[in-house]
């Protein structure tokens, strides 16, 4: 393992949508507020980018990602970037998907292929929403990104299946917008991510 100085300048983006955004949060910390704040009572100096957009989908962040990251990573810093998105790719409008299985996943192949390059990066899969039909899509569009990650030699945290069996979830979920949740909902992510053995590497915990 490496081992690094204390009280390092460590600067995270965290790329995605809405979930990403911490929508439904009256706390305003969602689940990646919640890790960096961890993060800063462990000692690190942390610079927090959430770069999370309502609504967007893999189509859209594909378009932004790479500028939104480099401006905020410079050269001589310990830079992280952790993805997440999917869900509003399952979303149907008009009678289809918003985008469909086959583009989410070049999508996804396209963002990560050149994150990596530059980056250490960490992909955190969809969450369930309180539709179920659409956690029908959402399931498998995530266990396709877990192939892809993969192949990619990208870590990847399949979080559909613990959130749709979370009671804390799910009816903080369905008491809202029917998507996201309030603050205990987001602390229950953020505790998965911080269980998972690639986000501790990732940190050099």
């Amino acid at each position: 393992m490496i081992i690094e100085e204390p009280n390092r300048d460590v600067r995270i983006c965290f790329v995605g949508e809405s979930f990403v955004n911490g929508t439904g949060d009256r706390t305003h910390l969602g689940w990646t507020g919640r890790l960096c704040q961890a993060l800063s009572q462990r000692g690190d100096r942390i610079t927090y980018y959430n770069l999370g957009i309502r609504r967007e989908t893999t189509t859209e962040l594909l378009a932004r990602w790479q500028q939104d990251c480099d401006r905020r990573l410079p050269p001589g810093c310990h830079h992280r970037v952790v993805f997440s998105f999917g869900v509003n790719d399952t979303t149907l409008e008009n009678g289809s998907t918003r985008v469909t299985l086959v583009q989410s996943l070049a999508n996804a192949r396209q963002i990560l292929s050149v994150a990596q390059q530059t980056y250490p990066i960490l992909m955190v899969g969809p969450a369930a929403i309180a539709d179920k039909a659409q956690n029908v899509r959402i399931n498998e569009l995530s266990v396709h990104f877990a192939h892809l990650c993969e192949t990619l030699n990208v870590p990847y945290l399949h979080i559909f299946t613990s959130l749709s069996q979370s009671a804390t979830w799910m009816q903080e979920v369905e008491a809202g917008d029917g998507a996201h949740p309030d603050a205990a909902g987001y602390a229950e992510l953020a505790c998965l991510v911080q269980k998972w053995s690639a986000w501790k590497a990732f940190n050099f915990l």
